[in-house]
């Protein structure tokens, strides 16, 4: 169903300066380029600013530096995309889910559900969990002993809670994520692999949100934890024991491993990969395919690995990484030979 809101309502709801008509009826969101004269866009970076004189868009959400000469509808705000962010929600299409419980669901006689609580066709609520107000648990999903969700959580179809998850509120979990599968433990016994049993549970914050296919192992001994905020992308994987925290965020693809904990307000690109038993200070940005080996104990931004050149460059890059030990043996000769010759012995180039 599309909605239909007056930019008078949208501009009270933002707490924007409106500039035009306030009764002009908006029924979506585009982009400035394909937006049409019934349509909210936005003007967030700089590079788009090109694309403003020619939107067909009903309003526009702007600074207001930009919205200085701009003669059509506009909702003048300090951040545009943020205030899109807020919007969208009024927008968005995704169906809601009726309240109450599938016939072909099947429910544990005591777990708990709240008659506020969606559980969708197909859905399997093991013994002792507890389902709250507004949660909405979609098809095909499994929910484990003793697993918590709590109020306004939304749960795409086949989603995975094993036993002994805990989740806050307002959580939301994609379709095919795993939560509380066996963390990855096995004890060497002469060159035989000995299970660990992964007796933690998993322990989710308020407010987080977690990627399609993105799996989050259970702890060996204590909870897996992600703290309030957190934000996942799709196909992460999360190994036992590690810990992060509060307002995080993670581009797909990252990859952590056990017992490594990461601090807050922190933001890792794409493929980044950590190795186990390390720290990560808060307010650490990590950029795409860097490979942490170490513990970071001041904030700021990391990289590791090359970025892209030409191929034919690369190809030279990559002889000279490898001539890298000759080159430094040489070098050492080359200085000592130097020092040999120089009245003080100093082969440096400090001067």
């Amino acid at each position: 169903m599309t909605a239909t809101i007056k930019l008078g309502q949208l501009a009270e709801f933002l707490g924007a300066t409106l500039r035009g008509d306030p009764e002009k009826e908006i029924t979506g969101l585009a982009t400035l380029q394909e937006a049409g004269p019934a349509q909210l866009s936005f003007l967030a970076n700089p590079q788009y600013r090109k694309y403003l004189a020619d939107s067909r868009a009903a309003a526009l959400l702007l600074k207001a530096a930009d919205a200085e000469g701009f003669v059509g509808n506009a909702l003048v705000v300090p951040d545009p995309y943020l205030a899109y962010a807020r919007i969208s929600h009024l927008f968005d299409p995704k169906p809601k889910a009726p309240v109450g419980i599938h016939p072909t669901a099947v429910v544990a006689e005591d777990a708990m559900v709240d008659p506020a609580a969606s559980i969708g066709a197909f859905a399997v609520i093991e013994s002792s969990a507890r389902i709250a107000a507004g949660v909405t648990v979609g098809a095909h999903c499994f929910i484990g002993a003793r697993c918590e969700i709590g109020e306004g959580g939304w749960l795409a179809p086949r989603v995975t809670l094993y036993h002994d998850v805990r989740i806050g509120k307002r959580v939301v979990i994609q379709s095919g994520a795993v939560l509380g599968g066996e963390g990855f433990g096995f004890a060497n016994e002469k060159g035989v692999w000995q299970k660990i049993a992964q007796i933690g549970g998993v322990l989710v914050g308020d407010d987080v949100e977690i990627g399609v296919n993105t799996a989050i192992d259970r702890g060996a001994l204590a909870d897996t934890v992600l703290g309030n905020g957190v934000k996942l992308d799709n196909q992460i994987q999360i190994a036992h024991n590690v810990q992060i925290g509060d307002h995080t965020a993670m581009a797909a693809c990252v990859g952590i491993s056990g017992s490594t904990k990461i601090g807050k307000h922190c933001m890792l690109a794409g493929g980044v990969g950590l190795v186990g038993h390390i720290e990560i200070c808060d307010n650490v940005f990590i950029t795409g395919m860097t490979m942490v080996t170490h513990s970071i104990t001041e904030k700021g931004s990391y990289s590791s690995g090359t970025a892209m050149q030409p191929a034919a460059e690369w190809r030279k890059s990559a002889a000279r990484i490898r001539q890298l030990d000759d080159i430094a043996r040489r070098l050492r000769q080359l200085e000592k030979r130097v020092g040999d010759v120089t009245p003080d012995g100093n082969a440096s180039s400090d001067g």
